[in-house]
């Protein structure tokens, strides 16, 4: 690499600098490794169970059963007399008394709060010597799980193999595991190969309701999770899993959580051996996002359903310390992602998410945003490769249906140069259905596509709508083809410096970022607003006295700076408007780039240099103007508006410098007053007689003292 691209990197890193804020909230868990691979996805169990958990009260239970189909009602009041005899009052007592693999509980209807797990640690289990995580909680070791096993959760399985858990209601509401926001899990099963969880809800934690961590072969099936201040279900560092016929809402993050998915297929394309996690069936909704996935890597996630959250999907390398980053291999398909457009951020701005998580109100419907992301958005990628993204239905966003970005390795906690450009790459993004739904009702997104820029091999189908940039790579008809890709190491540096606005929230201490529009900023507040117009005042400032000082006698000087303060309205005006996805930013681009093109060449006769650096800031403005609204350049690892905005930077200084010299506007300057641009004869003075010689050049003229020459 050479010292050029060096900095660029750098450059373009420390301007990218965007999640530092969010990593104060993400998920922290001890070290832990990602599995050997050699384990299976479990196989659901049919027969009669091993243990039994029931409650006691037997008009209770009858009344909970009264509506069963007969066949289902009669089955479990044979399990509740057997239950009353031999069987358990609480999950956690049946899952202690497993002692080998391949046993199953069955979990009778009923309300199960697990009194005997709910009180806080006493004895030893008050003073464990841990590190504590951002978020309050400590990261305990597994031996100190094993150890407390309830000071962080409600029901703990530790190390039981092959163990299968189910509900025998008719819903997977008639069995309830609450932890009544007093526990961090309300079911956490760790490094317990081969689980089966099915039919029953569990809820109300202050972290996840169902956590599987570190384990080789699990299977969720048909349960519901709810009213958690973090993630309804989080899988972990696991492989062999399989989501089927879940449902999850009201979740402060997210509905379903795959991080750190076993990263089988690093160093693969496209086409890939196999995926370590499936999730199908499920819907999500009514959450901060639906999907989410730190190191959501070989994940394949299919005809599912993620609708009315704040996103619908959302896959990131934004967070230290999660095994497999960056993120990779995610593959979408069939599923629905639409109405992602809650506005949950009210929540923190009113004082709401302050409470205790018990005082709320998740139950009506609050929901507790726990990072930092844009609402309204179907998919989100912050920071992965090689995802997949086909044939789903996506459809009636506020914002964008994709929104793609880079995340800097450092962000991560990899501070190696060579690895900070390393995402996002060769995201496919192919034959969706986009502002439709499945019966092929419109529903628009605002926009298609939301891009920074950055990345190599990124495509998207030639159908998009509206987006931003307005010129897409596309994709083509097999992986991996793409007309007009790109690789660029930063994106846009408005977009970057959006983003940076963004990421500063933080919901404890009540933080919400000014001039962001994921919080409601509008109009002027917005930073991408305060810029355009900041610049543009500054421009006109700059530019008219410039004019005014030595250029006003010039015809063309003058029409480029009429050109010039158009642009620069337009700019600021779109700016305003939202209009980000129209041409009208390029056009904007274009009108300016003539100004500068225009008083360069005006400025020629008297300062050259000047005259020159103003021509190449014209070019390279023209230039953006081009890769904004007809297609994006290849071959250059920057955008022009990178060079344009530093070279711009530069120019302001020095036409400051040069407006404010004294001395009268050279000859050369009048010269160019009939608009041929400069280099010809002079004029004469306005009251010399008519046929009198031009006065004689003085020692002030700025056509021969110092001060000329050297401009």
């Amino acid at each position: 690499m050479s010292w050029t691209r060096r900095l660029l990197v750098v450059l373009a890193a420390l301007a990218a600098a965007l999640l530092t804020a969010p990593s104060a909230q993400a998920h922290e868990e001890r070290p832990v490794t990602l599995p050997d691979g050699t384990g299976s996805v479990p196989v659901y169990r049919t027969g009669e169970p091993d243990l039994l958990v029931c409650k006691t009260d037997r008009a209770d239970f009858e009344r909970r059963i009264s509506g069963f189909p007969d066949a289902l009602k009669a089955r479990n009041l044979k399990l509740f007399e057997r239950c009353r005899t031999s069987g358990y009052r609480h999950l956690q007592q049946a899952v202690d008394a497993v002692t080998g693999p391949g046993k199953t509980i069955a979990i009778l209807p009923g309300l199960y709060e697990e009194e005997p797990s709910l009180p806080a640690p006493k004895g030893e289990c008050t003073r464990l010597k841990a590190p504590d995580s951002k978020l309050g909680y400590q990261i305990l070791s597994y031996a100190q799980q094993v150890k407390c096993p309830h000071n962080q959760n409600l029901v703990a399985i530790l190390g039981k193999k092959d163990l299968q858990i189910e509900g025998t209601g008719a819903a997977r509401t008639d069995v309830v595991i609450d932890a009544k926001y007093r526990k961090l899990n309300a079911i956490r099963s760790d490094g317990s190969d081969g689980v089966y969880f099915k039919n029953f809800t569990a809820q109300r934690t202050t972290f996840n309701s169902l956590y599987i961590l570190a384990q080789d072969g699990f299977v969720i099936d048909d349960v519901l999770t709810r009213w958690n201040d973090e993630y309804g279900f989080l899988t972990f560092a696991s492989d062999h899993g399989l989501y089927k016929n879940c449902e999850s809402y009201g979740n402060g993050d997210s509905g379903i959580y795959p991080g750190s998915a076993s990263d089988i297929n690093d160093g693969y394309g496209y086409d890939v051996p196999r995926y370590s996690i499936e999730i199908t069936g499920c819907h999500s909704h009514h959450s901060m996002v639906g999907y989410s996935g730190t190191a959501g890597d070989s994940v394949y996630v299919h005809d599912n359903e993620f609708d009315h959250n704040m996103g619908g999907a959302s896959m990131d390398s934004a967070f230290p310390g999660h095994p497999g980053l960056p993120q990779n291999h995610a593959r979408f398909e069939r599923n629905l992602i639409h109405d992602n457009n809650a506005d949950y951020y009210r929540y923190v701005a009113d004082g709401t998410c302050a409470k205790p998580p018990a005082e709320r109100g998740y139950e009506d419907g609050v929901v507790c945003p726990q990072i930092s992301m844009p609402p309204g958005t179907g998919i989100i990628t912050a920071g992965g490769n090689w995802n997949v993204y086909e044939d789903n239905w996506i459809y009636g966003q506020q914002r964008a249906a994709f929104f793609l970005s880079a995340v800097p390795a450092f962000i991560r906690g990899e501070n190696a140069l060579g690895k900070q450009t390393d995402t996002s790459h060769h995201n496919r993004y192919a034959d969706n259905h986009l502002g439709t739904d499945k019966n092929g009702t419109s529903h628009p997104n605002r926009t298609d596509v939301w891009w920074d820029g950055q990345g190599d091999g990124n495509c998207w189908q030639s159908d998009t709508g509206a987006s931003t940039p307005r010129s897409l790579p596309t994709c083509g008809d097999k992986r991996g083809a793409v007309s007009g890709s790109t690789d660029r190491i930063a994106g846009e540096p408005v977009k970057l410096a959006q983003l940076l606005i963004c990421a500063d929230y933080d919901v404890r201490a009540r933080r919400l970022p000014a001039g962001c529009d994921w919080y409601g900023a509008r109009g002027i507040e917005r930073i991408e607003v305060q810029a355009a117009l900041g610049i543009a005042v500054v421009l006109v400032l700059v530019g008219g006295v410039l004019w005014w000082r030595r250029l006003r006698s010039s015809r063309l000087a003058t029409a480029a700076s009429v050109l010039g303060v158009i642009g620069l309205g337009l700019d600021v005006a779109g700016s305003t408007m939202d209009l980000a996805s129209t041409y009208v930013p390029a056009v904007a681009l274009l009108l300016t780039g003539l100004w500068w093109t225009g008083i360069g060449l005006a400025l020629r006769p008297t300062r050259p240099v000047l005259a020159w650096v103003t021509v190449a800031l014209g070019a390279l403005t023209l230039l953006d103007a081009l890769d904004k609204g007809v297609f994006m350049i290849p071959w250059i690892p920057l955008s022009p508006a990178w060079v344009r905005g530093l070279l711009g930077l530069v120019w302001v200084v020095w036409a400051v410098v040069a407006a404010a010299r004294h001395g009268e506007r050279g000859a050369g300057a009048q010269a160019d007053a009939d608009g041929d641009g400069g280099g010809g004869g002079g004029e004469a003075p306005e009251h010399a007689p008519h046929g009198a010689p031009p006065a004689p050049a003085t020692a002030t003229s700025p056509a021969t003292t110092p001060e000329g020459d050297a401009s």
